[in-house]
């Protein structure tokens, strides 16, 4: 109810005196509107509230949309914003009934106002950057929020009073209401309501009768799975951002904060996308921190955290134990073995890699130390499937050097399976049994690896694998196949490939990774999944059935949804980028599939970027890291079954 003025202010930026054009005013409305109405339906109809809210997001960021699109640090802030409210608005849980009556009434109306009175100071905050000549539109909209304010803490007070209190406190509200009405017409409106709203939350009582909690401040992280990793990405791209802003991570003038961001989103995002060259730009210190960036980012916060609760002694939820279940296919009794596993697996493939490349490239003529250097930031680089290079060509110096072609690739295939399916390859190449979830990532991956390198070597013969020996084009097109999907790297010109190669890339591209490992994309086993079904319904069968396993109709949504919600947001965020960048068509489609596939290559438009183009790519990337991931965790939450009571359906679909 207190946010719901703030639209207005959005639509009073950057208009001057006058008044707004009418689509600002009306998308302002619309937000206002459906923020009030969803503040209505927060405890009677939970899913009605949150799609009333995404509404307000939406419609709030239109009105607000010239101001972002005039300043890159703004749009930065403005994406951060959105993807929290987003998210909040998809982790909200329908408020459990209370017991005991009134007490917790009193208390959930405390939370109300000392939540609108902490907002009505935000909010001056926001109208003095994005309306800094204070338009009478956003003190209107100011005021509002801060009678707002004084209303809840009055409605606090009158329960309150029927409880027992004294009703005398009621004045109080009043008084401070009648001093924001008299502030608005004296032309001090935003001081007043600023102060007010710090002296409000600060006299407001900090505690009430309300269900006792136990357990530290991060449990509430810890519980659950899919806000742990939302929360842990976006804090660890925000520190990521401080450190490479630090003196001493590049030799010349320090990075702008749009580039730092989007450098540090990059590599927590293990992309590979650059704004600057990683070489030339940044020092030894700062590529360190890009390192240890990139392998957060890849081997996973809730990994670390995990195994790090477990040594301290700390007990995990049973949520949060069947989520990191799922992801490394264990059981409760062998869990911490397999963190541990995942771990060791990690850091062996990569000291091993480092080991093999550093002696190819001091063989190759670097320096000793540089050799080193080079070695273990590529073979991190390429397990964690991130695509950060130490040249400024990627690999294209090598790609006469099938050694460095080859551990390279190893590295991403192992680095993209999950390492309990990396586990599983010898068995699966000696015709062992391995449980389905496994053999349908192999088989998916062999596929699409081998079909890769054919049509790339087919198509590209006499393009970009021109000039190349025979034998050195099917090492550079099994190389491309293998980093198309998951890591970034080039050891070819990719800028220039034709048409029909230009959407097999796309397509690899969308699909991705493996499940549980560091790769993005929509995943080998929901395109897997939906093959067999596919399959299923051509040949006439009612059920989808693999190696004498059946395939629930559950998983098959599950599977439906990932790929339709990768289909739309990857279909809007080619038309922001088409809207902004004055780039072409085929160059944008790529880069935004490249960023939501957490894949990292590109075709030159990444260095056309202006800044709000940046804020649109980086905004990729993080959604493509995170959104497959906890989305799937968000569908795998344990619900109730319930027997239908309805009959079916019968849709003509042909």
């Amino acid at each position: 109810m207190a946010l719901a003025p703030a639209p207005f202010i959005f639509a009073a930026a950057l208009t001057g005196s006058g008044l707004p054009p009418f689509w600002r005013l009306a998308t302002a409305a619309i937000a206002a509107i459906s923020c009030l109405a969803s503040a209505f339906f927060f405890r009677r109809r939970p899913g009605l509230a949150r799609l009333l809210g995404g509404l307000a997001v939406l419609t709030g960021a239109a009105a607000l949309f010239p101001y972002l699109a005039a300043d890159p640090l703004a749009a930065l802030l403005g994406a951060v914003a959105v993807i929290s409210a987003g998210y909040a608005l998809v982790d909200f849980r329908r408020p459990k009934k209370e017991q005991g009556g009134r007490p917790l009434d009193v208390h959930r109306m405390l939370l109300q106002a000392r939540w609108s009175a902490i907002i009505a100071p935000l909010l001056v905050v926001v109208a003095f950057f994005v309306d800094a000549g204070g338009h009478l539109l956003s003190d209107v909209a100011l005021t509002v929020s801060a009678l707002v304010t004084q209303i809840l803490v009055a409605h606090w007070q009158w329960r309150r009073a029927i409880e027992g209190q004294s009703p005398a406190w009621l004045i109080v509200p009043g008084l401070a209401a009648g001093a924001v009405g008299l502030a608005f017409f004296l032309g001090h409106a935003r001081l007043v309501i600023f102060g007010l709203g710090l002296v409000t939350s600060l006299l407001l009582p900090h505690s009430a009768p309300a269900p006792e909690r136990h357990g530290p401040w991060w449990e509430v992280l810890i519980n659950d799975p899919a806000r742990m990793l939302f929360s842990t990405f976006l804090a660890l791209s925000l520190l990521g951002t401080l450190l490479l802003l630090l003196p001493g991570t590049t030799p010349l003038k320090a990075l702008s904060l749009v580039d730092a961001a989007f450098t540090a989103v990059s590599a927590v995002c293990v992309t590979g996308l650059i704004v600057v060259d990683t070489p030339q730009a940044f020092t030894w210190f700062g590529q360190l921190l890009i390192l240890l960036l990139i392998q957060l980012g890849g081997l996973g916060i809730m990994t670390i955290t995990t195994v790090a609760l477990h040594a301290m002694g700390q007990r995990l939820s049973l949520r949060h134990e069947r989520m990191l279940m799922t992801m490394t296919e264990s059981g409760h009794h062998d869990l911490l073995v397999s963190l541990v596993t995942i771990i060791k697996v990690t850091f062996v493939a990569e000291a091993v890699g480092a080991l093999v490349l550093a002696g190819s490239f001091f063989s190759l003529g670097d320096p000793l130390w540089q050799a080193v250097w080079r070695g273990l930031f590529t073979a991190v680089s390429a397990f964690c499937n991130a695509g950060f290079a130490l040249q400024s060509n990627s690999l294209v110096d090598y790609q006469g050097q099938p050694l460095v072609l080859h551990v390279v690739a190893i590295l991403i295939v192992f680095g993209g399976l999950a390492p309990a399916t990396s586990l599983m390859v010898p068995r699966w190449l000696a015709g062992q049994s391995v449980p389905l979830v496994a053999r349908l990532a192999l088989i998916t991956t062999a596929v699409l690896l081998v079909s890769g390198t054919f049509f790339f070597l087919a198509l590209e013969w006499s393009g970009a694998l021109a000039g190349l020996s025979v034998v050195d084009k099917i090492h550079n097109a099994w190389f491309q196949s293998v980093t198309l999907r998951t890591a970034g790297f080039n050891s070819v010109d990719i800028s220039g490939v034709i048409g029909p190669t230009f959407l097999v890339m796309l397509f690899f591209m969308f699909i991705g990774g493996s499940p549980g490992g560091t790769a993005g994309g929509a995943k080998t086993t929901t395109v897997g999944v939906l093959a067999m079904t596919f399959w299923a319904s051509i040949v006439g069968c009612d059920e989808v059935v693999a190696y004498k396993r059946r395939i629930s109709p559950a998983t098959i949504n599950r599977a439906i949804t990932i790929m339709g919600s990768g289909i739309l947001i990857w279909f809007v965020m080619v038309i922001m980028l088409e809207t902004t960048q004055q780039i072409s068509s085929r160059d944008l489609i790529f880069e935004v599939t490249s960023a939501l596939g957490t894949v990292g290559l590109s075709t030159g438009a990444t260095d056309a970027l202006d800044g709000i183009g940046k804020v649109i790519v980086m905004l990729a990337m993080f959604i493509g890291r995170i959104g497959p991931m906890t989305l799937f965790m968000l569908l795998s939450e344990h619900r109730p079954g319930a027997v239908s009571r309805y009959l079916d359906a019968r849709i003509t679909l042909t």
